[in-house]
Order: structure tokens, then sequence, then C-alpha cells
């Protein structure tokens, strides 16, 4: 089985603007990069990787991009491109699209100051970029709000293929009335068939990133499961942010406790084919992982 890890991060203060980072998230406030991930992608018998953009800069792009020509497990990037800048994203797009590595793109959505950024006419333009290259879009949410803006955007855009990002941020270890709010959300998300969700990021909403439990979170993902079905979830270790949460290991672990009660197929299609299909990535590229290995 070809196992991918869909949502990966590296970044480099010294070398783009990463303005959320700060003291309070002391022990990745600092460079991340592949080499420091490898052995815990090694143990866990990860292939490939995804590596997904962290700062609305190209420098951040740019650096994901030589991270991945420097290591063939990282077989696809999300970059990222102005989306509310049509004409920039264009000529940026055009030039991102060289390399094969390039899936997708992503933006820092729940930093915006404008909660409906992402409904905005200029954005759409963007979006429609996306769609018109055959580029997958990640959606990354931190509030009920910006979840209930998939189903529109899945209509406004219906040949974009889009991810939502952390299975839209549930409310693990909340009450069981949020739990109904987010099913509900993210329910109506799932009717359009375009639109992916990651099982990645499920760390505690009430607390302390690392006090989440495997059993808080088994009802979320039984319901993604439920909504979404395996060909269209993708595992994702959210790598290094994981480590404030109790590292990749215990979030790897609990992934696949959670997919135990799956068949073969379906187990292999969350924690690798769904995202080489969703994502498009380049056969030759998957193949040179595998070769390699981790």
């Amino acid at each position: 089985m070809t196992v991918i890890d869909a949502h990966q991060h590296v970044w480099d203060p010294a070398l783009a603007p990463y303005d959320w980072l700060g003291p309070a998230m002391a022990p990745v406030d600092r460079a991340m990069r592949f080499d420091d991930v490898r052995p815990a992608l090694a143990a866990a018998g990860v292939t490939a990787t995804v590596l997904v953009q962290a700062a609305d800069h190209d420098a951040d792009t740019d650096h994901m991009l030589a991270t991945a020509a420097a290591h063939p497990q990282v077989v696809a990037v999300v970059a990222w491109v102005p989306l509310d800048d049509p004409d920039r994203a264009r000529a940026r797009l055009a030039v991102l699209r060289r390399d094969p590595h390039v899936v997708g793109v992503r933006a820092l959505v729940h930093e915006m100051t404008d909660p409906d950024w992402i409904l905005r006419p200029d954005v759409g333009e963007g979006l429609a970029l996306l769609a018109e290259a055959g580029l997958t879009f990640d959606y990354v949410t931190s509030s009920p709000a910006a979840l209930a803006h998939v189903p529109e955007l899945a209509a406004r855009h219906p040949g974009l293929r889009l991810v939502v990002d952390h299975l839209g941020k549930p409310p693990v270890g909340g009450a069981p009335g949020d739990r109904a709010d987010w099913h509900k959300l993210i329910a109506a998300a799932a009717r359009h068939p375009k639109v992916h969700a990651k099982v990645s990021g499920l760390y505690s909403a009430c607390g302390a990133l690392d006090s989440w439990t495997t059993d808080e979170v088994r009802p979320f993902v039984e319901d993604a499961l439920e909504l979404f079905g395996p060909d269209r979830l993708m595992y994702g270790g959210d790598w290094p942010v994981s480590l404030l949460a109790g590292g990749y290991a215990r979030t790897w672990e609990a992934c696949l406790e959670l997919l135990s009660p799956l068949d073969p197929d379906d187990r292999a299609a969350v924690l690798g084919g769904t995202a080489a299909r969703f994502y498009r990535i380049d056969p030759t590229l998957l193949n040179a992982a595998r070769d390699t290995a981790v």
C-alpha cells in the first residue's frame, strides 16, 4: 500500500514571513525542515507527502518547491497565489504549472479580517482560474461560518475540486450540541461530489492542543466516513503543528485505530488512494517516492 500524507508543512521564518508564528508556538517557532520529519515518516511507513502552504507569500511556495526538488518523497505541493488579484494569480500560475509538483492552491482564509473573503467576486475569479487550470483548492476553516461557505463555493465553481482541511475543525472535546451543529455543516458540504475532506488536525477544540483522545475524535471520523465515504477522505499528519498536539506518532497511531474497522481497500483509499486521485499526483513522482522510500 502506498501511504500518502496529504497535509504536511515546511517553513523557514528566515525566508518568508509567518505572522501566525510566535512564542506561544515555541516548539515550532523556527525553521521546520523535511529532514526533521523524516524519522517519523519512516517509522509510520509513509511513502510520500504533500506539502501545503503555510504563508500567503511567494517565498513560502518557493521554499516548498525547493524542498520537493531535493526530496523525492515530496510528490506534490499546494501553493499560494493571490486569488484576490486575478491578473497576478494568472501570471503566477503560468510559472508554477511548469513544475509537476504543483497540484493545487491554498490561502490562509482563517487569517483574513473579512469573514466572507472567500465569497468576494475577485476571489471568485481567482478560484475560476484554478478550475480552468485543473488545479485543486484546499479550504482551511476555523469557524462554523467559514465551513458554511463550502456549499456556496461548490455551487459557484462546479468544476473545482475542493478539499476541506482538518474536517472543517470539528469541536473535538466539546458538547454534544456542538457536534450536531458541525455535522449539519459538514453534511451540507459533503452533498457536493467534488468536495473532499482531510482526516487531519483533529485536536482539542476547547483546551490544550494535546488534550484530545482517540475516543473524542472517533465520532467525527465516523461521521465523515458516513458522509463522504473513503473515496473522498484523505489522511494528513499536519506536521509540524502535530508536534503541539502530541507528536506525529500519536496522531498517526490514532488514525490507524480509527480506520481499523474499514476493509483493506477502503483503508488504502484514505491512506493514499484518495490523495493520489484528488490531487492527480504525477505517477512518475509517486514511483520515485516508492523507489527511494522514506
